[in-house]
């Protein structure tokens, strides 16, 4: 269990991040078009798993608008942009923002949560997931991960960007 803040107060998390040097667990989530994606349908390809509660939130929108603009600049590189929100939700929000290079996916039917150790287990936003980035190499393995300690704060960006350097 995992320990963090929400406006300063104490929030828990079923579990703990996939360790950095371990393989990302598989998932099943729903992309826009309601079609089903996996993790290893992204073989091959470096991969940001931006994680947040809800894109309706001005912290999360601000992670899936940096996100996006920064893997316009890498090479070999995809933003997936999880949360619990419907596909519906996901998909108004990247085209009103004009947001094309991150991959919405939804976990509303998905045990991606429990998997992965972050979602919430009290507190407010129960049943969601705690504002987490994780960074895969080619061959899907942990090369970075980082829970914001802080739900309101916005993840490390910079770190992110240099470990894909």
């Amino acid at each position: 269990m995992a320990t963090i803040t929400l406006r300063g107060n104490e929030v828990h998390t079923l579990g703990n991040l996939p360790e950095v040097g371990n393989k990302a667990p598989d998932f099943i989530l729903v992309d826009s078009d309601l079609s089903e994606k996996k993790l290893s349908d992204y073989k091959g390809k470096r991969v940001i798993l931006n994680i947040f509660p809800s894109v309706d939130t001005d912290t999360c929108a601000m992670s899936v608008r940096e996100f996006n603009e920064k893997v316009s600049e890498m090479n070999n590189t995809i933003v997936l942009c999880i949360s619990k929100d419907l596909p519906f939700a996901q998909k108004r929000f990247c085209a009103a923002e004009g947001l094309d290079n991150v991959i919405p996916l939804s976990a509303f039917r998905s045990d991606f949560g429990k998997d992965y150790g972050l979602e919430f287990v009290d507190g407010p936003l129960k049943g969601l997931f705690s504002r987490s980035v994780i960074v895969l190499n080619e061959s899907g393995e942990v090369i970075y991960d980082e829970q914001v300690a802080e739900t309101t704060h916005e993840p490390n960006y910079e770190n992110v960007t240099a470990i894909l350097k």
